[in-house]
């Protein structure tokens, strides 16, 4: 078993979590949920402690563990969990994870914003990623990245289809850990009701930030315009004494 066993298993409880599989908001024993994933105990008690961090679930001493229903209830999209902050494994609608079309991906010299927000010298080169999002065929988001070549020098067309910050994680034993993120909203223009099927009178909403790994090097600015219906997002806070 690879050291991600874990995180399959929390999206195959959440899958079954929103089909209705556990209709008394119960979860099975952990040498129950063991013997039907055929992993180890240490496996599930990470994916749980995992799902109880983001609350989804909650421990009742002496009684087990259950769904917490306000998780049933969310109608975010948007839910980090774990460590790994990319939108594909965090950007969900029922256990479902979004689609990804490439609109463009090229190389560019950074503007000075850019050499600002991710420490850049103006001969660090750029790649500029813009993707749209999709749940089914629905459009819900347009991502624009900017990735300095001097972190990953191999990016392609393939690697940006699917999950870049995974692809760091996996290939190269980077994570993304940390990010600093502005959330607000501003009036449509005609790219955001082309390509997110807005009205002319109708908003966009604009998560927008740098992403960072877990050595404290930015390695993203990244902006996401977002159909405003999809524009909610919850988030667990847990107070320790």
């Amino acid at each position: 078993m690879t050291q991600f066993v874990y995180k399959q298993i929390v999206d195959d409880l959440k899958k079954k979590i929103f089909a209705g599989d556990f209709p008394d908001m119960r979860l099975p024993d952990e040498r129950s949920l063991s013997e039907t994933y055929q992993v180890s105990r240490s496996s599930i008690k990470r994916a749980l402690t995992k799902m109880e961090h983001a609350g989804i679930i909650f421990k009742k001493r002496g009684s087990g563990t259950f769904i917490n229903p306000l998780y049933i209830k969310n109608e975010s999209i948007f839910n980090y969990e774990g460590s790994n902050l990319g939108v594909t494994d965090n950007f969900q609608m029922h256990g479902v994870k979004p689609k990804i079309r490439v609109l463009s991906f090229e190389v560019i010299p950074p503007t000075e914003e850019l050499q600002r927000d991710l420490f850049l010298q103006p001969h660090d080169f750029v790649y500029k990623i813009v993707r749209l999002r999709l749940f089914d065929e629905t459009p819900f988001m347009i991502e624009t990245g900017y990735i300095p070549i001097k972190i990953i020098q191999n990016l392609n067309q393939t690697i940006i289809e699917g999950s870049i910050f995974n692809y760091l994680e996996e290939a190269h034993n980077l994570a993304v850990t940390k990010s600093f993120l502005s959330v607000y909203a501003e009036p449509s223009d005609d790219r955001d009701r082309e390509l997110l099927d807005l009205k002319e009178h109708e908003p966009v909403g604009i998560m927008e930030g740098i992403f960072f790994l877990d050595n404290g090097t930015p390695l993203e600015f990244s902006n996401m315009r977002f159909h405003y219906k999809y524009l909610k997002f919850n988030t667990f806070v847990s107070v320790q004494e």
